[in-house]
């Protein structure tokens, strides 16, 4: 892409509304524009951000083997009603009515339509287990959004739904989720800790949050510090294999965590005083197991293989996209901008033309613009006539992993600089040099 031709609305002053670095960074950069009241639009260069993050998502959940569907936003009232929550969820749901004066809601979560999609076709043991998930947009009307999209009214979610025969079945579907979900976040350079949970109006009696420690943390966390060092699954992992993702799960629930809502200090007193670590942290996943809340309650049966009837089990699994952008610039950014991983950088890499009109410097910023994209490596040409310090405050703000400035001095030698933006190390090397060592690390 060249700079030139895209849409990045890059702001020199902190906006003033921005509370936290990752609100402050993500309108700086042009990643998000707020329309309303915690509802935003994702322009080009977030967008390019979100659907890294949903790739990443979706490949880890096909991998436990889920299956993606896509169920829409608006719900009719009538399924909330059979399933009690209706009056109970309170103020945060979007009630309206249709033309027809039908009660309907823009929806906060999924669990009874998933519940209704489930009982319409599955009627055997034989269809089990079975996990489907989405992303898709919620809504909640939160009484005070804040922090960007951190949190927000309209947000984009992953939703899983676990669908067993019995109690034993759904624990090893919520013990594939829990193993998905430390790879998931992992893989796009997080840490995120597993705490016991409040499991809220989604209901049920095992709960998980995975929380990343940030200073700007909503709440306030406790756990042991084992966390920080703990392997996480492999790719290699075998989610067909009930004892070793036990054992996973037994691993990393083996230490204290717990989010203040479930705290406990005597017991976190009892861990030693240099193990302790209390912090702010931030929701990055949930996970849930509530048994037979809505299958009883909306009569979600199969026919068992001892030819009775029985209520499934379930488990609800959410990961929220929009808010994991703002959770990773929290965890990862400096004075000058934010710093990307790689796995989620909107762009592999930044070429830099410090003298846009110099013959010499572009053309070999065409010649790696080109050999660059036809090897697979997504580059952001800054092709403007900008002055070259703002070219190189513009590249540290936005923060792709790798600059290739290409300057007068350096191309007459027939060389360009790489710039890591994390570590701030300069390399010069040849225009060949260079291509190879991108390419090879793409």
């Amino acid at each position: 892409m060249r700079l030139s031709r895209f849409f990045m609305p890059i702001l020199k002053e902190n906006p003033k509304e921005a509370e936290i670095v990752s609100h402050r960074l993500m309108l700086r950069t042009g990643m998000i524009r707020q329309q309303s009241s915690g509802i935003y639009t994702w322009l080009p260069l977030g967008k390019r951000v979100l659907d890294k993050v949903n790739a990443i998502v979706r490949e880890e959940q096909n991998r436990t083997g889920a299956n993606e569907l896509l169920m829409p936003t608006l719900q009719s009232a009538e399924l909330w009603q059979e399933s009690g929550r209706y009056d109970a969820y309170g103020k945060e749901m979007l009630r309206i009515k249709d033309r027809q004066d039908r009660p309907m809601l823009y929806g906060p979560t999924n669990e009874e339509m998933i519940t209704d999609v489930f009982r319409s076709y599955v009627k055997s043991y034989r269809s089990l287990p079975l996990n489907l998930y989405h992303i898709q947009l919620k809504f909640r009307d939160e009484i005070r959004p804040r922090f960007g999209t951190m949190r927000s009214r309209e947000f984009l979610m992953k939703d899983a739904y676990s669908f067993d025969l019995d109690r034993e079945g759904a624990e090893h579907a919520y013990n594939k989720m829990f193993a998905a979900y430390l790879r998931t976040f992992s893989r796009m350079g997080l840490r995120a800790i597993p705490m016991r949970a409040d499991t809220g109006p989604i209901g049920g009696n095992l709960s998980h949050e995975f929380i990343i420690l940030a200073e700007t943390g909503e709440s306030e966390v406790f756990c042991h510090k084992d966390f920080l060092g703990f392997d996480i699954p492999g790719e290699d992992t075998n989610f067909d294999d009930v004892a070793g993702l036990k054992k996973i799960f037994d691993k990393w629930t083996s230490r204290y965590a717990a989010t203040s809502e479930m705290h406990d200090e005597a017991a976190f007193n009892e861990v030693a005083e240099g193990d302790r670590v209390s912090a702010r942290g931030i929701e990055v996943g949930h996970i849930f197991y509530f048994g037979t809340k809505y299958s009883e309650a909306m009569g979600a049966k199969v026919l068992g293989p001892d030819g009775k009837e029985h209520t499934v089990h379930m488990g609800s699994y959410g990961i929220g996209p929009t808010r994991l952008v703002p959770a990773i610039i929290e965890a990862s950014h400096d004075d000058n901008g934010i710093i990307w991983p790689k796995s989620i950088s909107p762009f592999d890499g930044v070429i830099i033309n410090m003298k846009a009109g110099d013959a010499a410097c572009d053309a070999a910023c065409e010649t790696l613009y080109s050999k660059l994209g036809a090897a697979g490596f997504d580059a952001l040409l800054d092709d403007t006539d900008d002055r070259a310090g703002a070219k190189f405050a513009s590249a540290d703000l936005i923060g792709v992993p790798v600059q290739i400035i290409v300057g007068p001095r350096s191309i007459a030698n027939g060389e360009v600089e790489l710039k890591d933006r994390k570590t701030g190390e300069r390399e010069t090397m040849s225009v060949e040099a260079a291509l190879n060592k991108l390419i090879a690390t793409k």
